[in-house]
C-alpha cells in the first residue's frame, strides 16, 4: 500500500527551511542576493494583490509574479475552474485524440484577435517565441530574424538569440544568426530587409526592460515594409497581453497593425498552470503542417493540457464579466498621473512612462550639489543602484513588493495584477513619495544601504 501523502505535514515540517533547501540545492545565488538586500521575507499565504507573512502583516504585490498574476492570486474563479477540472478525470493527453478544452480556448482567444485563425498551445512564454520564430523561418523560408535593442524574448537558445540584453547573451554563443536593430527605427529595419534573407521581425509593443515604446506610427510602417519584403511582423504579448496595457493587446493601441504571429502566456495561466500560445495566420500553420507526415513537425508534451485549457478559459472569462481590461485602463491612468505629477516635485525622478498598469519609474542625475555627489558614486559602482535602493524600503519599510526593470537601469518597472483599484493607487503613491522624501533629505538608511550597495557591486567586479 502506497504510504500516505501529506502535503500540509510536509510543509509544517520542512516550510521553515525553505532558504536553506534553494541554497543547497537549486539557485545558489537567489537566496544569497535576497538575504543581501533584504527581499528574504516569509510569506505565508495570497489573496489578491496581497501576501501575509506569519505575523499578520500584509504586503501590496506591484510584480504580479512578472506579470502571471494578472487576476491577482488564487481568483476564486480560477481555482473552481481547476477544481472542476480535475473532478472530471477527462482522458487528458493521450496525444491520439481531439479534447474539446484546447479548441474552445482557441476559439476564445481568436475572438480577440479577428485577423488571425488558428493557436499552439506550448508551456510558456519562451515556448510561444520558439514557435514563432520556427513558424516564421519554415513559412518564409528565410534564416534571419529581426529584434529591437534592448529586447527581452525568453531564457532558452533560440529565445535568447532575439534577446537584446548581452547579459543574458554572454556566455551561451553559438546562436541563431539574427540581428537587432534600433527599437523604433525604421532606416534600420529597411537596410536589413534589402538582404532579402529576413523571415520577420520580432518586438514587444512595450518593452518590458525599462517600459519602452516605440514612436507613434512604427509598428504600422514596420508592418508595411515587412509584408512588402515579404517578412512577417511578431508581436511579442507575453508581458503587455491580456489586458495590461489598457487593451487586449498592446498592439491594439495603434491602428491597423495586425501582426502574422502573436505570443502569449502569464496571465494567461490564472497564476496556476504554466501555458504558452502563439496565434498566427492559417496559411502560416498550413506551411507548417503542410502534411500528414509533419503532423507532429512541432508539438509539446504538455501542451494544451486539461488543466492549463480550464484555466485560460476561466480567465479569459473572468476578464470579461469584470472588465478587467478597462480597470487596467482606468486605474494605471490614474496611477501614472499621480507619479507625473511627482517628477516636478523631486530631482531625483526624471520620468514616468508607459500604458495601463505597465509603468516605468525612471530616476536620473540631480541638480543639487550634494545629491549629485552620491549619485555619481553609486553611477561609478553599479548603473541601477539608485533603483534597487528605492525598491529595498519600499518593501522593507512600507509592505510594497516592486522590481528594477532590467539590469543596469534606473527604472522600476509596476506590473501589478490587474485587478487593483485606487485603494492601492492611494498605498503606492504614500510609499513612492515616503521613499523620495528620503532619498532627497541627504541621510538616513537608505543612503547607508547605499553604501551596502557600491561595496557589494564593487567586491563583484
Amino acid at each position: 500500500m502506497t504510504k500516505e501523502f501529506d502535503l500540509g505535514r510536509l510543509l509544517a515540517e520542512r516550510g521553515a527551511e525553505r532558504y536553506d533547501l534553494h541554497a543547497r540545492h537549486l539557485n545558489h545565488q537567489l537566496p544569497r542576493m535576497l538575504h543581501t538586500i533584504g527581499f528574504d521575507k516569509v510569506y505565508e499565504r495570497a489573496e489578491g494583490a496581497y501576501f501575509w507573512d506569519a505575523e499578520g502583516n500584509d504586503y501590496l504585490d506591484m510584480l504580479a509574479g512578472f506579470g502571471v498574476m494578472g487576476l491577482g492570486r488564487h481568483h476564486p474563479v480560477v481555482r473552481k475552474a481547476l477544481h472542476d477540472v480535475l473532478d472530471a478525470s477527462l482522458a487528458d493527453l493521450t496525444r491520439f485524440d481531439c479534447q474539446p478544452l484546447p479548441g474552445l480556448l482557441a476559439e476564445r482567444l481568436l475572438t480577440h484577435s479577428p485577423h488571425l485563425d488558428r493557436v499552439f498551445f506550448g508551456n510558456s512564454g519562451t515556448e510561444a517565441v520558439e514557435t514563432a520564430l520556427k513558424f516564421a523561418r519554415y513559412a518564409t523560408g528565410r534564416p534571419r530574424v529581426l529584434y529591437c535593442s534592448h529586447a527581452f524574448h525568453g531564457l532558452t537558445t533560440g529565445s535568447l538569440s532575439v534577446n537584446g540584453e548581452s547579459g543574458f547573451r554572454d556566455g551561451f554563443a553559438p546562436l541563431l544568426p539574427d540581428t537587432a536593430v534600433p527599437l523604433g527605427d525604421l532606416d534600420a529595419l529597411a537596410r536589413e530587409l534589402k538582404k532579402g534573407d529576413v523571415a520577420g521581425l520580432i518586438v514587444e509593443p512595450v518593452q518590458g526592460k525599462g517600459v519602452l515604446e516605440p514612436p507613434p506610427g512604427y509598428l504600422r510602417a514596420a508592418q508595411d515594409l515587412l509584408h512588402r519584403h515579404k517578412a512577417l511582423l511578431i508581436a511579442d504579448e507575453v508581458q503587455t497581453g491580456l489586458g495590461r496595457t489598457g487593451r487586449f493587446y498592446a498592439h491594439q493601441h495603434e491602428e491597423g497593425v495586425e501582426p502574422d504571429l502573436v505570443c502569449v502566456a502569464k496571465a494567461l495561466s490564472g497564476g496556476y498552470v504554466p501555458v504558452g500560445a502563439t496565434l498566427g495566420k492559417d496559411w502560416i500553420f498550413k506551411k507548417v503542417y503542410s502534411s500528414m507526415d509533419r503532423v507532429l513537425v512541432h508539438s509539446a508534451s504538455f501542451g494544451s493540457n486539461a488543466q492549463a485549457m480550464a484555466a485560460g478559459l476561466a480567465v479569459l472569462a473572468v476578464m470579461e464579466d469584470e472588465g478587467i481590461v478597462e480597470n487596467a485602463r482606468v486605474t494605471g491612468e490614474l496611477l501614472k498621473s499621480r507619479l507625473a505629477a511627482l517628477v516636478d516635485r523631486y530631482e531625483l525622478l526624471h520620468e514616468v512612462r508607459g500604458r495601463g498598469l505597465m509603468i516605468g519609474i525612471e530616476f536620473g542625475r540631480p541638480r543639487s550639489l550634494k545629491l549629485r555627489g552620491r549619485w555619481t558614486m553609486l553611477q561609478a559602482a553599479r548603473k541601477g543602484l539608485f533603483a534597487q535602493m528605492v525598491v529595498v524600503p519600499l518593501l522593507q519599510k512600507h509592505r510594497v513588493l516592486t522590481q528594477v526593470s532590467g539590469d543596469h537601469l534606473e527604472v522600476i518597472k509596476l506590473i501589478p495584477p490587474l485587478t487593483v483599484g485606487e485603494k492601492e493607487v492611494d498605498r503606492f503613491v504614500e510609499a513612492f513619495t515616503a521613499v523620495m522624501d528620503e532619498a532627497h533629505s541627504g541621510g538616513g538608511l537608505m543612503w547607508d544601504f547605499g553604501r551596502t550597495l557600491v561595496k557589494q557591486a564593487v567586491a563583484n567586479r
